[in-house]
Formats: C-alpha cells, sequence, structure tokens
C-alpha cells in the first residue's frame, strides 16, 4: 500500500535517515548536509570495515555501526528511518575493471543490500550510487532482479543516469543512482546542469594544512622521462607552470602527458632514440613497442602517465591520485587535494593514507550526492511529480526520462 505523503509533509521536521555500505563516506555525509542530522547508524559488512574507519573516525565513533555478518540474525532494534542510503561497490559493472559483468562477485551487493533494506529496514526510500553500466546493456541482469525485488517487498524502481560535471563536480564522471520508492508511484525528479568551478581552482584553493603530503613523492618534470620529453623537446625547454598556463583543454581521457606528445606529432619511434640518449634504457623498448602496437598493428596502448589538469579532468579512479599533478607547483596532489576533489569536509582525515589511497576514488563527489539526496528530499516533500509508474529511466544527459514499466528486452537493447 503507497504510504499517505500528504500525512508524511507534516512530520518533515523529523525525517530520519541511516546508510548501508557507505564506504568512505561522500554519499553519507551529503545526506547529513540535506538532512541536517548523522545518519541514526550505519549497516555493513565487515569486508568493508577498513574502508569505512575514516567516515567512523569523521564521526569520533559515535554513530552507531552494526557489521551485519558478525552479528546474530536479529541481533539490535533499530530506529524507524524514512532514507536509506548506499554505495555498494562498482567494479561488476565498471568497465573500468578489468572483470566487470555478470560473473563479477562485487555485483552481489547491490542485490543482499536491496533484499536487506526493503524487507527488514522498510524505509520511505533505498537509494545507492553504482557505474553508468548499470542503466546500460551490461547492466540488465542486475538491474532485472532489483526490479523484481522491489515489487515483492512493494516498491517502485527508478533509475538516473547523470555525470558530476553536471552537477558542478569538475570531472567527467558518469554514474548511475538508483532509488526504490516505497508504493505503487514513482517522482520525477529533476534535471542538472550546474557551472562548475575548474579544477586547477578545486585543487589550488585547498583551505586545510593536514594531510599535504603529496601521494606521488616524485617530481613530475624531473622523474617522469615522457613529461620531461614534452618539456623539453615538444615546448624547447619551458616550466610546469608555463605549459599549464598555455594548456587547453581537449578531451579530460586524453590529457596525459604521452597524449600530449602524440597530438604534437611525435612518434614513439623519436621518443626511443630521446630515452636512449638520456639514461632512460628501461624506456626504449616500451617505446619501441608502443610504435609497433600504434603504426605498424593500427592497435591502441595504455596511456598512464602524468596528468596536468585544466578546466576539468577525467573520473578521479585509478591510477589518478598517483598521476594528477598540481596545476602550478610542480609536483602531484596530496592527499588533502585528493579528498578536496571529492568534495571531502576540510576536517575529514584519510587514516593510514599510503594504505587507503584508493578509498578517496571508491566514493561519490559529494556536491552530485548532494544533488541526489535533495532530490528524495523534496519528493518526500511532496515538491516532486509522481508517475504512475513502477519502473522509470531517467538520463541527466539528455534530461529526458523513458518509462519501462512495460518495455521488453527487445525494446530496451533498440534505445540503447
Amino acid at each position: 500500500m503507497e504510504w499517505n505523503r500528504k500525512h508524511y509533509i507534516g512530520k518533515l521536521l523529523f525525517m530520519k535517515h541511516a546508510t548501508i555500505i557507505p564506504l568512505i563516506g561522500g554519499e553519507a555525509i551529503a545526506s547529513e548536509k540535506v538532512f541536517g542530522t548523522r545518519p541514526e547508524y550505519i549497516l555493513s559488512y565487515s569486508v568493508f570495515k577498513n574502508n569505512e574507519k575514516h567516515l567512523l573516525n569523521y564521526w569520533n565513533n559515535e554513530v552507531p555501526y552494526h557489521v551485519l555478518d558478525e552479528q546474530p540474525e536479529h541481533p539490535f532494534h533499530l530506529p524507524k528511518v524514512d532514507v536509506m542510503s548506499s554505495v555498494c561497490p562498482c567494479a561488476g559493472l565498471s568497465q573500468f575493471s578489468m572483470h566487470f559483468g555478470e560473473d563479477n562477485p562485487n555485483n552481489q551487493w547491490m542485490i543482499k543490500t536491496a533484499k536487506h533494506v526493503l524487507n527488514e529496514v522498510k524505509p520511505r526510500v533505498f537509494w545507492g550510487e553504482n557505474a553508468p553500466g548499470l542503466a546500460g546493456n551490461i547492466g540488465k541482469f542486475v538491474r532485472d532482479e532489483l526490479r523484481e525485488i522491489s515489487l515483492k517487498a512493494g516498491y517502485t524502481f527508478g533509475l538516473y543516469r547523470t555525470g558530476s560535471l553536471l552537477h558542478g563536480v569538475p570531472q567527467t564522471r558518469q554514474r548511475t543512482f538508483y532509488f526504490f520508492w516505497q508504493g505503487d508511484r514513482t517522482p520525477l525528479l529533476n534535471y542538472y546542469n550546474r557551472p562548475y568551478t575548474p579544477i586547477e581552482e578545486v585543487i589550488s584553493n585547498v583551505k586545510s594544512n593536514s594531510q599535504m603530503e603529496p601521494i606521488n613523492t616524485k617530481t613530475p618534470s624531473k622523474d617522469d622521462p615522457f613529461y620531461r620529453y614534452l618539456l623539453e623537446v615538444v615546448y624547447n625547454g619551458i616550466t610546469h607552470r608555463e605549459f599549464q598556463d598555455n594548456l587547453r583543454q581537449k578531451n579530460a581521457r586524453t590529457n596525459d602527458v604521452q597524449s600530449f606528445i602524440e597530438r604534437a606529432g611525435h612518434t614513439y619511434k623519436m621518443m626511443a632514440e630521446w630515452m636512449g640518449k638520456n639514461g632512460y634504457e628501461n624506456q626504449v623498448e616500451k617505446c619501441l613497442r608502443k610504435h609497433k602496437k600504434l603504426v605498424e598493428d593500427s592497435g591502441n596502448i595504455m596511456r598512464r602517465g602524468t596528468i596536468v589538469p585544466k578546466d576539468y579532468i577525467g573520473a578521479f579512479v585509478g591510477h589518478y591520485p598517483n598521476s594528477l599533478t598540481h596545476p602550478y607547483e610542480d609536483r602531484y596532489v596530496t592527499y588533502r587535494e585528493a579528498l578536496t576533489i571529492m568534495g571531502m569536509p576540510d576536517d575529514f582525515e584519510l587514516l593510514d593514507p599510503k594504505l587507503s589511497t584508493n578509498h578517496i576514488c571508491q566514493n561519490v563527489p559529494v556536491q552530485t550526492a548532494i544533488d541526489m539526496a535533495t532530490e528524495v528530499k523534496e519528493a518526500l516533500e511532496g515538491n516532486r511529480n509522481w508517475l504512475n509508474a513502477t519502473y522509470v529511466y531517467q538520463n541527466n544527459n539528455s534530461q529526458k526520462y523513458e518509462i519501462w514499466d512495460e518495455q521488453t528486452s527487445e525494446n530496451l537493447e533498440r534505445f540503447f
């Protein structure tokens, strides 16, 4: 039975929220900002305890933390909450992962949490974030199961595909948010297209002085032979700052130094010769293999070198924390700058930073999550239109929506 929204509107000051598998906590912190309180509790599983220690520390270990697989079946009485959020691992549906697809064990967490939350916690709304593939062909097997779980538990199911750049975050980071709404109708959420702050301003305007040690302690212009080649050979000996000042954004996915060298018309054969003359013997064969693969085999290569920020960057995942430079100083970004790129608070501390750097990446940019949490709040307050549909897909990139209630697999294949 659908809950009575008019009756609920009068109780909005008492809206409560909780989270399950929040990881480092970008989405949970966003919910705190939107709802005005810390979560009533955190649910998780033992495999994620190391990821979540930073968030528990940020809240001074004052938010109840329940590890479900370390407790009896019904070990505690949980207070009733209206909203539940989650950031389940996305490697199962992310094409950044080498093993994405139906067999990836990470896919179980969306299924497992949906079953637990919808059947045991029963909030008004359960929402989470995952890879863009959740709304695409590769995510259909997960969507189908989530849809079935939602119907059996008395919830509708909504998907919202978006990119963080549209939420004012200078990253081209595509994501899919998913929502379970109690009842038989689904709200139509607002679309976003916020102006973004250039990435160089985000990095250079960091206010906190804590954890300002560079993640990668090398000097980009001296220790990356490709960046040295770019500055000395391609640009006739300019500095890192001069290069950044004259840089024009081409494509956030190809703003690494090797791509800059290629666009300038220099081949890896030319680079191999320079590497040999300048003491980088271990790079000579690598350059020649790259030349062969690109020129002779018409193939592609992996580019994982230094990245110089301009306007916006690609998704802050994988090699980015170790490869992204400060825009003006000849160094790589610090732990604090990396946290700020993801929107984490100035007083948020990364514990065991050398061992936890990737935890920063396994996160939702806080501003992106704030917009989604705001949509949840506004929908519950009656400020969004509700559709007579139980399965709705919205695309913030195109600002269009589709009702998928009756669509067949064949229809979806044509849609994608």
